[in-house]
């Protein structure tokens, strides 16, 4: 039996009876959702301060891929892993917890915690002793340390059954999906708008994404990698939409009929009236940006005043004080750094002297030289997917790239895997060399690479391959194709 205890944020537990009881139950239809993928012998128990996953069979890869998951769901504050057993003594306690324990004490100081509830011939303070005094003895190195211990034997004991705290994990934090309303995200694959996006999730939005394309298919497919990978690990639970529009047509009649130093004004006005008219479609009440201020001319705060005028829709903009290596940081720890630096900048609009202090006034009247058919037609034809498809999607684009298990003779194999994937599980292809190119880098290496040479890439599911298969012939490189290892 492997068992998980899943404490809940702490903004959960101060709230009133009816909302915790409320978001408990949000939580743990949304354990339910994800962790029965994995396995559908698992167990969901709600309990006042905490939830139980419990798992009849501890297979070792599913144990790796349940705390995996359980730290990237929005609600939990920490988990831990539970190992549970009878007991008949305190003696017997001791003798359980010396062979989980004494490894991870060896060299540091430490001490034992026991909460019990039941009738037992000792007490808490009994029993922590106890064990502690024979954890000392058995385990020279070790030393007893009632204040800021370097490691903590953590027990419970409830009436026979004895509970060992095997090892503990942070969670996200947050409020579980979605305890808060829908909210629309603007996407444009860098670490901005990634990370906002992020945040939203943790708060408990229900985040759908909208894309303006500005670079043509090969910066849409990159998008939709970013967009599809922060929903498969942070918001598993809950369907959500992808959203494109082809931006180009407005950003050229902005060109044509805008002042030179309001365009980048323009165009984030055009872009928040599209973003609004398509949330009101879809009844989310909320645009999210990844704009922080000062960041760029178009984000200083009166520009932003001017941008906000163009709709009444609520414009969240959780980045707003947010330094750029802050943005960096979390875009590193939620994984998708390397996605966000691989992303070309796509800037339709690109003024010499932007201006930092735009006049409501002056944007307006530059506006009403706009077409706004241009802008209702763009809308009118966005692309709306179901996010779960665009894995398909990805592979009914790159039909023309070929996914297979044998290759020419002289072909050669490119891992497009991350180093510390490629070093933890080595690519070998019998007859073909292989080459480790990190996918981040193959836009910029890819063309030093001999042209006259077949590429195939490579990665653990595919997905990534095949996206980066796409973005290479668009790019005009017919010599690339996707290698599928046999099955074992």
């Amino acid at each position: 039996m492997l068992e998980f205890i899943i404490k809940l944020h702490s903004e959960i537990t101060i709230k009133s009876k009816s909302v915790r009881k409320r978001q408990t139950k949000l939580l743990q239809q949304n354990l339910k959702t994800i962790l029965l993928q994995l396995e559908p012998s698992i167990q969901i128990e709600s309990h006042w301060d905490h939830l139980m996953v419990l798992v009849p069979e501890a297979k070792p890869e599913l144990r790796a891929q349940l705390i995996e998951r359980l730290a990237c769901i929005p609600g939990i504050a920490q988990f831990a892993e539970m190992q549970s057993s009878s007991f008949s003594s305190l003696d017997d306690i001791y003798q359980q917890v010396l062979p989980v324990f004494a490894d991870k004490i060896t060299g540091k100081s430490f001490c034992v915690r026991v909460r019990r509830a039941g009738t037992h011939e000792f007490s808490s303070t009994e029993a922590e002793r106890y064990i502690g005094g024979g954890l000392n003895q058995q385990v020279p190195s070790a030393r007893v340390q009632l204040k800021k211990p370097e490691f903590t034997v953590q027990l419970e004991i409830r009436k026979d059954k004895l509970i060992m705290v095997r090892a503990q994990y942070p969670g996200m934090g947050g409020f579980p999906l979605p305890s808060q309303s829908d909210a629309l995200s603007l996407i444009s694959g860098g670490f901005d708008s990634a990370v906002s996006s992020y945040l939203m999730i943790k708060k408990g939005m229900r985040n759908h994404y909208l894309f303006f394309n500005l670079g043509g298919k090969a910066h849409e497919t990159g998008v939709r990698e970013i967009a599809y990978f922060l929903w498969q690990k942070y918001s598993l639970s809950h369907k959500v939409k992808f959203i494109s529009v082809d931006f180009a047509p407005v950003v050229a009649e902005i060109l044509q009929k805008s002042d030179h130093g309001l365009m980048g004004v323009i165009l984030k006005r055009m872009m928040m009236r599209a973003a609004a008219e398509i949330a009101e479609q879809l009844g989310i009440p909320a645009i999210v940006t990844g704009e922080s201020a000062g960041q760029v001319s178009s984000q200083t705060l009166d520009n932003l005043n001017v941008i906000d005028r163009v709709t009444p829709m609520l414009i969240l903009r959780p980045l707003i004080a947010h330094d750029k290596q802050d943005i960096i940081d979390i875009a590193r720890k939620i994984g998708v750094e390397d996605m966000a630096a691989s992303m070309p900048e796509y800037c339709g609009v690109i003024s010499n002297k932007p201006t930092v202090k735009a006049k409501l006034a002056d944007v307006e009247a530059n506006e009403q030289r706009f077409d706004p058919e241009v802008l209702a037609t763009v809308v009118a034809e966005a692309k709306i997917l179901d996010i779960r498809t665009i894995d398909y999607q990805s592979s009914q684009q790159v039909t023309t790239v070929e996914a297979v298990q044998a290759m020419p003779a002289d072909a050669i194999v490119l891992d497009i895997r991350r180093p510390d994937e490629c070093e933890q599980t080595p690519l070998e292809v019998a007859g073909h060399p292989v080459v480790e190119l990190p996918f981040y880098k193959l836009s910029s290496q890819f063309s030093s690479l001999a042209q006259d040479k077949l590429y195939y890439l490579y990665c653990d599911q595919g997905v990534m391959s095949r996206m980066q298969a796409l973005l290479l012939k668009d790019e005009g490189f017919q010599n690339v194709g996707v290698y599928q290892k046999p099955a074992s």
